[in-house]
């Protein structure tokens, strides 16, 4: 719709003798650069991939408690399609996650890979706000219900709550409670 927009009013003004041949190309190629980028980058212009973009940043993560719990750094990656997540616990423990919009699920996905051996796996998507994820930590054979809920707070730090579940999800039982703060900011 746009390109035929721009184009009828191309036609206008130089039916009208207002433009020069000059300002017809820019125009022209104004739009297949626009439309060269959309095929090359379109997560970038799709707004469901920025759902999650509060997320991003480099992170100083505390207990409910104020405890230190580590750093995170989440990030852009491949074009915008994917959120890339570094961890390192205060113990020293790492892990990485790639979050990502499945357009053809229509919801987010996270895989978490954790150098202790466990995994995580879970999807959802914007509820209220809050970008809520729900599926499986699997340690060893076993594997539970678990769910992960990032709400942004007012005050521009985010809260990461994960909960697992031994009963399929009857009742859930706090796993982390993490408050995002910024790298250099209070």
């Amino acid at each position: 719709m746009k390109k035929i927009t721009r184009m009828l009013l191309v036609s206008l003004f130089c039916f009208a003798g207002l433009s020069s041949v000059g300002w017809v190309q820019g125009v022209a190629a104004q739009d297949d650069a626009t439309e060269a980028d959309k095929k090359a980058r379109p997560c970038e212009y799709d707004d469901r991939f920025r759902q999650f973009d509060f997320w991003i940043g480099h992170w100083e993560v505390t207990g409910a408690k104020g405890q230190v719990a580590g750093t995170n750094k989440i990030e852009k990656a491949e074009n915008g399609c994917m959120l890339l997540e570094q961890w390192t616990g205060a113990s020293g423990g790492t892990g990485t996650s790639m979050n990502y919009y499945d357009t053809a699920k229509g919801k987010w996905v996270q895989v978490w890979v954790a150098a202790a051996g466990y995994t995580i796996h879970i999807e959802g998507g914007l509820e209220d706000g809050k970008m809520v994820l729900t599926g499986e930590l699997t340690a060893g054979d076993t594997a539970t219900p678990f769910r992960g809920t990032w709400t942004p707070l007012s005050d521009g730090r985010v809260r990461q709550f994960f909960e697992q579940s031994t009963d399929e999800g009857k009742t859930w039982t706090p796993w982390f409670d993490g408050y995002y703060a910024r790298k250099g900011e209070g």
